[in-house]
This record gives C-alpha cells, structure tokens and sequence, in this order.
C-alpha cells in the first residue's frame, strides 16, 4: 500500500499541474475536429482501462522497470534480486498472460448501464507490450509466445473497439510513446538510466529514426486497422521536441534530450485515415493536444480549454489483488464536480489476470447508472455556469442557458435533504419552474433576489429515495 501511495503521489507531482493544466492551449483549425471536439465535451463521462500481463502479479503497470524513484518502483518477490533477472522475469509474464474470461461485451452492458459514452483502452503502455496485433514487434498479445494468441479474441484491442463501437462509444486509443522494451529507446548497449531514451539521439540518429519509424509504423496499424479512432490518446509527454521552454518539465524528468518523433508526419498519417481524429498528446502543448488530462484531481476552477480528468475506480491504474475502490458516492460526486467546472471524468477499472474486472467495479457501475438515470439530463451536454459552486451544491446549465440544474451533495451519513436548502445560482433572472429530480411531488419554493429557497417537506428529508447528490431544476 505504501508504494502504491508513493506512486499516485509521485504521478500527481509529475504529470499534474503545471505538466497538464497550463495557459498555452492551441485550438485545433480543423473544422472536423473541432465538431468532434464538440460532441467529446457533451459525453462527460468515459471508461479508461490499463491492462497488460503486469496484472498477472498485481504490480504498478510498467514502472518497476524505470530506474527511478526507488520508493515506488520497487522490486519485489523472487526475481527482485538484481535488474536484469527482473526484467526477464517481467516480459516473461508474457507467456503465461491466458486471460481466458475476458468478454468485451460484458463490460460494454456494465459501462452502458452507468452512463459511460466512450472509452480509451491502453493498446501500449511503456513496458511495450502490445496489446494489439502489431507487425513491429512479437512482444504482442498475439504472438506464439503469449499463452492467449491461441484464442480467437486475442487481438485485445480490436475486440474491445468492435464491441463497444457497436454500442455507439467514442473509440480512445490510449498509446505510449517510450517504449522500454524497444532496443530503439532502450538501447540494450547501454542501461536504462530513468525513464527517458538511454542514448543521446543526436549522437545515434540512425538508432533514433528506427525509433521514429517503429512508432509510426505501430500507430499506422492502430489507424488503419481498428475500426473508426475517435481519439489517439498518446502518454509519455517527456518524449517530445526539447524546447527552451520546457526547460523546467524536462528537469523534472530527467530528460536532457531532445527526442522528437515527428508528430506532424504522425498526424497527418493519423487524420488521413481517421478525419476528425482528436489528438491528445498529453503535457505537450501545442497542436496536438487538443484536450488536457489533469490526473488524480478536479481542478479548483474551470479550465479556458476542453479538459478531462483521469482518476482511478481504486487506488492504483492496474490491477492490485484487494485494491480498495472508491464509494459509490465519491465517484458520483467525483462526476458532479467535475462536469459543474465544464470537464470529463475518464474513471479508470483495471481488469484483473483473468480477463474481468473486480466484482466491486461491477457494483459501482449498477449504483452510478441508477443515479444517472435519475440526473443525466443535467449531466450530459451540459455547459459550466458561474458561480459553479456554493458550499456543497454544483451547478451546471443545458438547453443554451435556459435550465439550470443545483446538486447538491450528500455527506458521509449518506444524502439527507435540510428543512430548507437555500440554492445561491448567482443571477437574479425569474424562475419560472423548479422540480427535484426523481421526487415526484411538488416543492414548495420562493425567490427572493439571486436566492432560491426550497421547502423540504419532512417525509422527503430522510426518505427521498435519493441518493449520492440531489438534482435540482430551474427552469428559467
């Protein structure tokens, strides 16, 4: 538990803030991403999945294989002893990886139910494998080597954006851009030093345009082999051109080189074959992050640009065997407060070995997808609205302003409706109607200026048959 706490801090630290929220935002000039830009922000709520033959012990998805930040990148159990016989033994997960229940659809009717409108899959995390059928390497689900390729849905990723395209999903594809098992960006002359390419790439440029040429080639695949991409959501924001005012990100990394693969070429190849293509190169600003990922965290206050939270179900990305995963409550409210700032909320379940997810994730799914039967409408395509929050209750505005709906959060004795909640939107405009949603009966309410005060009759109070956060109304 502690190294799993060191290691959200430590992603907290690095990939949060200043790497992912910041003034420079370069809108894309895309008309046709643009429109899917559009339709993206109106989902607000998505299913992210980090999932690889690391789940097969229940450690940190590819992390143990950085020499860094000893803390949390411990190596533990037999193969510890020394870096390389780790190494070994962790890409030989590679041939025992069997996850013999896995069913795509089976997820889709759980995300579906909760309210999830589309999806990013981890086709590749930094450790390498592949979790697609690449042509660039056989450290891929689908080689000889890895027990699954004998299943018919070995071919992971294509299975998953098959079945939940069919259920009209945003197709994300999740890639990392480092790739530690490449003898192009881990140089096996050399050993690996920290996260970053362990050569000097303007020394070996030859070395570094195979590296360039084996990611292009693997998101070439991606693009045109998988069905309709919607999103290309690219990790690993220290590989990039090194500019002078990245100087301060790039310490903090580590990386004291320039390690530019080209993102106009892959771009242009990328929006070739998928025209509206979102590009999400995340803690890159520029062209090419079209939307920022602020990790672990709601930002205080709405961003000026499209913005996504990615957080964890649990505590860790990838599977750990008893990982304690957030109430049902929390993820709600997680949501409310998320989308009252104009953000997403990209919840992460990682499946275990076996090919399914936690029976817990199944449980919060069921409980979120009642509440966002009862409160989606101010949910979806909604739009943030000032003051977006008074105490515990969240804003958020649909229909180009003219319904406005207050939420008001539950505490740890569960959501117990006040005699009287006292809504503060901020204006003063005339209320023409005002509902609690799911309760049937009619409110009692008066405005008095920019004050909405709302009488709760007291058989409603305990037994509302609400829960998480009550949704209330207004109608202009």
């Amino acid at each position: 538990m502690k190294s799993i706490l060191a290691f959200l801090f430590l992603l907290f630290v690095i990939n949060s803030g200043k790497a992912q929220q910041h003034a420079e935002y370069t809108p894309p000039d895309d008309p046709a991403v643009q429109q899917k830009l559009a339709q993206w922000q109106d989902l607000k709520f998505g299913l992210f999945m980090h999932w690889g033959p690391y789940s097969e012990w229940g450690v940190v998805e590819s992390w143990s294989l950085c020499p860094e930040d000893e803390g949390w990148t411990q190596r533990k159990g037999p193969y510890g002893a020394d870096y390389n016989t780790y190494k070994t033994a962790y890409e030989n997960l590679q041939t025992t990886f069997n996850p013999t229940h896995f069913d795509p659809d089976k997820w889709v009717r759980a995300a579906k139910d909760a309210g999830m409108k589309y999806v990013v899959f981890t086709t590749k995390h930094h450790d390498g494998f592949s979790m697609f059928d690449t042509k660039q390497t056989d450290y891929k689900v689908t080689s000889p080597k890895t027990a699954f390729s004998t299943n018919p849905k070995s071919n992971v990723a294509k299975e998953i954006f098959n079945s939940f395209r069919k259920e009209n999903f945003m197709i994300g594809a999740y890639f990392s851009k480092p790739d530690w098992h490449s003898p192009y960006y881990w140089w096996p002359y050399f050993p690996p030093k920290d996260r970053n390419v362990n050569y000097d790439p303007a020394k070996y440029p030859e070395r570094w345009q195979q590296f360039k040429d084996f990611t292009y080639n693997q998101l070439q695949e991606l693009m045109t082999g998988y069905g309709k991409i919607d999103i290309l959501w690219m990790d690993g924001g220290w590989v990039r051109p090194l500019r002078k005012a990245d100087s301060a990100l790039a310490h903090e990394m580590g990386n004291r080189y320039n390690q530019d693969i080209d993102m106009p070429k892959i771009a242009k190849m990328a929006r070739a074959n998928q025209p509206g293509l979102i590009m999400v190169d995340r803690a890159v600003p520029g062209a090419y992050e079209n939307y920022t990922t602020p990790e672990q965290q709601v930002p205080a206050a709405p961003l000026s640009y499209p913005w996504e939270s990615c957080i964890t179900m649990g505590n860790s990305w990838s599977y750990v065997p008893g990982d304690k995963y957030k109430s049902s409550q929390q993820i709600v409210q997680l949501l409310v407060k998320i989308v009252s700032r104009g953000g997403n909320l990209l919840m992460n379940i990682g499946p275990g070995p076996d090919g399914d997810w936690d029976p817990e994730a199944y449980k919060r799914l069921a409980d979120i997808g009642k509440w966002i039967k009862v409160n989606g409408e101010g949910i979806y395509a909604s739009k943030a609205i000032a003051p977006y929050s008074d105490g515990d209750i969240f804003f958020t505005q649909t229909n180009g302003g003219s319904n406005e709906y207050a939420f008001l959060l539950g505490n740890e004795n569960g959501l117990i409706l006040p005699p009287v909640v006292s809504i503060k939107p901020g204006n003063a405009r005339k209320v023409q109607q005002l509902t609690l949603l799911g309760v049937k009966q009619k409110l009692k309410w008066k405005q008095d200026g920019d004050v909405i005060n709302v009488t709760i009759p007291a058989a409603l109070q305990n037994n509302s048959g609400l829960a998480y956060a009550a949704g209330f109304k207004i109608k202009y």
